[in-house]
């Protein structure tokens, strides 16, 4: 069995080629994807070569981590049928690529387990569960606030502050530099970071994935305040003590969804509590993924790139 997939045979040298799939097992799912999003966090890294050592990295890759799709074929240990309209945080299914995220291919084989079923009226939105799990992931649980600022107002930026405003919480601000990226919040403010003053946050979020921002994040929080690292980031990251001791600040990493949060998640959008709308802006199919990915990685206005499988 083949299929047709993006591979990422090294930093900026990306084509759409044909690839062989390991056989499906008796508890496997085979999906043929009709759109797979990008991701300009962890994907770009690769893309750029910045990406630092990680488990199960390597060239030749198949990248993405967010597709949606149908079921064409199920084991007899799944649980699924033909037709079924599913989620897949990707796989590792392909014969001579790396699979660490394996997403971006128009067929995949893949474990059910790893598998979440979807409304079908979701379409190209289903795409975009993975990062809205992500976003409940780093609020959801003990000992964790929602935020009162977030930084950034790219796709992961907006979704923390749906789910805010969903969870009953006061609406949060919202900091973005980029004046493309300043429209489209419903219930909550958008502003430049020069034009707030304030500097009692308690809880921040930063999903812009800006290391060099930790030290003006620490002047804008209360004391004992919290500062939550929601993106990823390639370097080091470091911060000035005095401040951050005078303040007696608090740091933590939000780190990978879990199939928990991505259960709650659905259950959200599915109940209308959580929308996916407005976040995609550019959609491409996916033939053309090398300028797809280029745009998607260097373009201020796209907020998300989603490539269509289905033509």
């Amino acid at each position: 069995m083949e299929t047709t997939a993006v591979l990422l045979k090294g930093p900026r040298d990306l084509e759409v080629e044909t690839l062989a799939l390991n056989a499906p097992g008796v508890g496997d799912l085979v999906v043929d994807v009709t759109h797979s999003g990008i991701s300009t966090g962890t994907e770009k890294l690769f893309w750029t070569g910045d990406m630092p050592p990680f488990p199960g990295m390597g060239y030749p890759l198949v990248p993405g981590y967010e597709a949606a799709g149908e079921v064409v074929e199920a084991g007899p240990l799944t649980g699924y049928k033909p037709g079924d309209r599913v989620f897949v945080p990707g796989a590792n299914c392909f014969d001579g690529a790396f699979g660490l995220f394996g997403g971006a291919s128009n067929r995949l084989v893949t474990d059910s387990e790893r598998v979440t079923r979807i409304d079908p009226a979701l379409k190209e939105e289903g795409a975009l569960l993975a990062l809205a799990a992500t976003a409940r992931h780093a609020m959801a649980g003990m000992n964790k606030a929602v935020p009162d600022l977030i930084v950034g107002h790219g796709v992961l930026g907006r979704l923390l502050a749906r789910l805010t405003i969903a969870s009953g919480a006061p609406a949060p601000t919202v900091w973005e530099i980029d004046e493309s990226r300043q429209a489209g919040a419903t219930g909550y403010e958008v502003v430049h970071p020069d034009a707030d003053t304030r500097r009692d946050y308690t809880s921040i979020y930063d999903a812009s994935g800006q290391a060099q921002l930790l030290n003006d994040l620490v002047g804008r929080i209360a004391k004992g305040g919290e500062i939550v690292l929601a993106g990823f980031y390639a370097t080091p990251l470091s911060f000035a003590f005095p401040p951050a001791f005078m303040k007696e600040a608090r740091f933590r990493i939000a780190a990978e969804w879990t199939r928990d949060d991505l259960m709650a998640t659905r259950a959200l959008v599915e109940s209308g509590t959580l929308s996916l709308g407005g976040l995609i802006t550019h959609q491409t199919n996916a033939a053309q993924a090398a300028a797809a990915y280029e745009q998607a990685f260097t373009d201020p206005s796209c907020l998300k790139m989603i490539l269509n499988w289905e033509h």
